[in-house]
């Protein structure tokens, strides 16, 4: 019972820490970037679930599992792929408005894909799934706290700019608990299923980097454009995919198996993130020397 609360509110405080970096101008911005948006936000939206999808035909998984791939593939990216795109000179502001308003979104897309998934891979064992019920709780947990973080930002700046790193840091230690307890609690299924699960992960994560990257440069957009949507694809809130895990397993006591895919991937991602910033990095400066 402890973990099901300590759950949600850690990453209600996680989603604070993220509004609190944000302003009403990176919500506007979308309109000023019509077309990077929108590639960025497909990419995120339409093209990783069905890269999860079809990663699941070719590694197959428990049920369970399956759905919590899904799941992860579900979610938006979090404040970790805004300070990746700045690592790797990214168009920030961009990036920023594509965590801010995906995230926003998510809150009507992912309980709807959910619902979809958990029928689809489970069939007449899939948990007794409420819209309603979800999306509301994900408005509770994700867009009530961005929104009072945006408004801390907005009416009590002072307040913003002194907490504010300490805030983070606090987020990013509840974001660790999350993503070891999640791991801790499923040891015996994900040591079994590690030989699976590990690959699908990591080519997944591969894949994601790739898929944002060339849709970005199939639309010709700029290099700074391009980075950002890359990881912005490759990197997902897995604090979000962990907690809607146990949220649609409310009978579960502490992390579900829907959650282990989100805790795995929590880890790798930053495995997977060091090559491909390097390669966006590499890809750059040769284009900046032919140019």
């Amino acid at each position: 019972m402890l973990v099901n609360i300590f759950l949600p509110l850690s990453l209600a405080f996680i989603m604070f820490s993220l509004g609190l970096g944000l302003t009403i101008a990176d919500f506007a911005r979308v309109a000023t970037i019509p077309k990077a948006f929108f590639v960025g936000a497909v990419a995120q939206i339409v093209l990783l679930p069905i890269v999860a999808f079809v990663m699941l035909m070719i590694f197959p998984l428990p049920a369970e599992l399956a759905v919590g791939v899904m799941i992860l593939s579900f979610c938006p990216g979090g404040v970790t792929s805004n300070i990746i795109t700045k690592i790797a000179g990214g168009t920030l502001a961009l990036s920023i408005s594509l965590t801010a308003v995906v995230s926003l979104l998510s809150v009507i897309t992912v309980p709807l894909l959910i619902a979809w998934a958990s029928g689809h891979f489970m069939g007449a064992d899939a948990p007794d799934i409420n819209i309603t019920t979800l999306g509301l709780s994900m408005f509770a947990i994700t867009a009530v706290p961005v929104a009072i973080g945006v408004a801390v930002r907005r009416y009590a700046t002072g307040f913003a700019d002194r907490f504010e790193r300490l805030i983070s840091k606090i987020a990013t230690v509840l974001f660790v608990v999350i993503v070891v307890g999640a791991l801790a609690a499923n040891w015996t299924v994900f040591f079994e299923n590690l030989a699976i699960l590990g690959p699908l992960l990591i080519l997944m994560g591969i894949i994601l980097f790739l898929v944002g990257f060339g849709a970005a440069k199939l639309m010709a957009l700029s290099q700074g454009d391009q980075t950002a949507i890359s990881i912005e694809a490759g990197i997902q809130n897995s604090a979000l995919g962990i907690t809607v895990g146990g949220l649609i397993a409310p009978q579960v006591e502490g992390f579900a198996a829907f959650s282990l895919p989100a805790g795995v991937y929590g880890i790798l991602m930053y495995v997977i993130a060091i090559p491909m910033v390097l390669f966006l990095l590499r890809f750059r400066t040769k284009a900046d020397a032919g140019s």
